[in-house]
């Protein structure tokens, strides 16, 4: 897989400074101020500990960075990358305090986003062949939403609203506050900026039939398993109108993802990408 772009600076730096600021307390590290010379430098290989998909090296690097601009980071997997146990990912050169004082933080970035790249890479494998894809939601970690929608990117996986402001997506609260869902999508199709993609969620049949001719651009099936969700396809098909995108969302798990995709649907969104991954197994050696 081809290596993103990194971020933004500006989007990851406030980021790794508070995890940097919780992590060093009042005091720095006093373990490594108590033991270590000042002068002594070091050299230290991140290893993967686990067989996955690397993502958050540049939080990794970035957090090397802050703590002691004159420490060597090299990256010898970069984001995107499949490795398997064993594999040196990345090393550092410097200042053994510094190398010790980023450790955790970095680990931490690495392996958390690792993770979520591996799960995501997982779900993409099983889908193949089908014409969906595996997109993200909001479920996402509070303050560190850039980082793991990065990963799951690193991992083959697509995005959805990075924010509330990125699109209108009509849910069923909005719904019943609303007024129902032709009365929502009729004053949302009237009074939305062009620009702006529409995208409104039904979980009956009924009322996907209701919201196809106001033209959302998408549409989310909630909660269907795979024959309903066939249904819903072949509604679609039929409509002789604009198309929408089918998504299809809720109940998905590794072991029912092939099953949704093989329906027919357009996307596939799964809150478990980043509010269940586990932590991918990276440690920090002297060789």
């Amino acid at each position: 897989m081809t290596e993103l772009p990194p971020l933004p600076p500006t989007v990851i730096e406030p980021i790794i400074r508070l995890a940097l600021i919780e992590d060093f307390g009042t005091a720095g590290d006093v373990t490594a101020n108590l033991l270590i010379p000042a002068a002594q430098s070091g050299h230290l290989f991140f290893k993967s500990r686990d067989t996955g998909v690397i993502s958050g090296m540049q939080a990794a690097q970035m957090t090397y960075a802050m703590v002691d601009p004159s420490v060597q980071f090299t990256v010898h997997k970069g984001n995107g990358s499949h490795v398997k146990k064993g594999d040196v990912i990345a090393e550092v050169t410097g200042s053994v305090r510094s190398l010790l004082m980023a450790e955790r933080t970095a680990l931490n970035f690495l392996g958390r986003m690792c993770g979520i790249a591996t799960l995501t890479s997982e779900y993409v494998a099983l889908i193949k062949g089908t014409k969906a894809r595996i997109a993200a939601t909001r479920k996402t970690t509070p303050g560190l939403r850039a980082l793991e929608k990065r990963a799951v990117l690193s991992g083959g996986g697509h995005t959805h609203r990075q924010s509330l402001s990125d699109a209108i997506m009509i849910k069923d609260n909005h719904i019943a506050m609303g007024g129902g869902i032709e009365k929502v999508l009729s004053r949302v199709m009237e009074q939305a900026d062009h620009m702006v993609r529409v995208s409104v969620e039904v979980d009956t049949l009924a009322q996907l039939k209701k919201a196809l001719p106001y033209a959302p651009h998408v549409v989310l099936l909630d909660n269907m398993g795979p024959e309903k969700l066939k249904k819903a396809v072949a509604l679609v098909d039929a409509f002789d109108g604009a198309r929408p995108t089918l998504e299809a969302s809720g109940g998905v798990n590794l072991k029912t993802v092939k099953a949704i995709a093989e329906s027919g649907i357009d996307v596939i969104s799964i809150g478990g990408l980043t509010h269940s991954a586990t932590n991918f197994d990276i440690g920090l050696d002297a060789e």
